[in-house]
């Protein structure tokens, strides 16, 4: 069991607490002006700054190209309009259903558990998301598990978000308590970057809450370079393991940030370690705000066939593009 003492760093709503959450905040914990590090207000104002102890400690203040630094500073390449870049990138606006659900594909269906989280990453793709208007959460999860009562066909649960752990351990445990009436709900599945990003959050209470569940468990954590893996993430991973939850990973690929087959390779191997299967490489969705992040799809091919010549088969990711209206995501190699 987790010993959590009030305004510890093992008290996540303590953590929640201290998170950054604007520009000037930020350059002040690197121990930099606004200017120094290019953080552009216009941006923040767009998408807001969230930035939690964890991952800040683990930014470089000495680099100005830091890959954690770049993966939540608002930056004024986000105001830039882009051909093809659109709001709603991926269809989630045509597969909303009642209770927060959305149903996209065969068997299997996801719950917009919250729309918080504890870290925006600037490459969102649910940045411009209506989470105002379609929460599951929202009545305490009865209209979501009335749609999936009608769905049998439904049995896989998908829970995101935002971030599901963002919510109440007490809360899940209410959405899985009410679960367990329908039968044909055989897979739990998590996303969520919170023991990367907020590692204190996966305490005793959460792991009990996991541990609980009768049938088969999967959590998905989302870790993009190597240098997100700390100690204390390590930890985090250790006691998910516990739940008998079995952990997988997805990246997404991103310009000046993991685009070398170099650090990827370190990523899946280091992931490999904390035992987290590489599951999902994702080509950048193509979201209002973020194709300063994209890589050109021959190249993203290209550090992929470099991952197959240097690893097994086993710790290469798929590298898949999510295309709306699709059945699947679309393998690209």
């Amino acid at each position: 069991m987790i010993t959590r003492t009030p305004g510890s760093r093992q008290d996540w709503r303590t953590a929640i607490r201290r998170t950054i959450r604007d520009t000037e905040s930020l350059s002040r914990a690197l121990g930099r002006t606004k200017a120094d590090i290019g953080a552009d207000d216009a941006a923040h104002r767009s998408f807001t700054t969230l930035v939690p102890p964890a991952w800040l400690d683990k930014i470089d203040v000495n680099d100005p190209n830091d890959p954690l630094l770049r993966q939540v500073l608002p930056t004024a390449t986000e105001n830039e309009v882009a051909s093809g870049f659109i709001d709603d990138p991926v269809g989630d606006q045509a597969a909303r259903r009642n209770g927060g659900v959305l149903h996209k594909y065969h068997g299997r269906a996801l719950l917009v558990t919250t729309g918080a989280c504890a870290i925006n990453c600037r490459y969102c793709f649910r940045r411009h998301f209506p989470y105002s208007e379609h929460l599951a959460s929202r009545g305490r999860w009865k209209a979501a598990c009335a749609y999936l009562k009608d769905h049998p066909d439904v049995t896989e649960l998908i829970l995101s978000g935002g971030d599901p752990l963002m919510l109440s351990t007490d809360l899940l445990q209410d959405l899985t308590d009410q679960l367990q009436s329908l039968p044909h709900i055989q897979t739990l599945r998590v996303h969520t970057r919170m023991p990367v990003v907020m590692p204190e959050r996966i305490d005793g209470d959460l792991v009990r809450w996991l541990s609980s569940w009768p049938g088969r468990l999967v959590v998905v954590i989302h870790c993009n370079h190597p240098n997100e893996l700390g100690p204390d993430v390590a930890s985090a991973l250790e006691r998910l393991v516990s739940s008998g939850a079995r952990l997988f990973n997805q990246s997404v690929l991103l310009k000046g940030i993991n685009d070398r087959w170099q650090v990827l390779a370190k990523l899946s191997q280091r992931l490999f370690d904390l035992q987290v299967q590489p599951y999902y490489l994702h080509q950048l969705d193509r979201t209002t705000g973020t194709a300063h992040f994209e890589v050109d799809q021959e190249n993203a091919k290209s550090i992929v066939r470099q991952l197959m010549a240097h690893l097994p088969g086993y710790l290469v990711p798929k590298l898949v593009q999510e295309k709306a209206g699709g059945e699947y995501k679309q393998p690209m190699l």
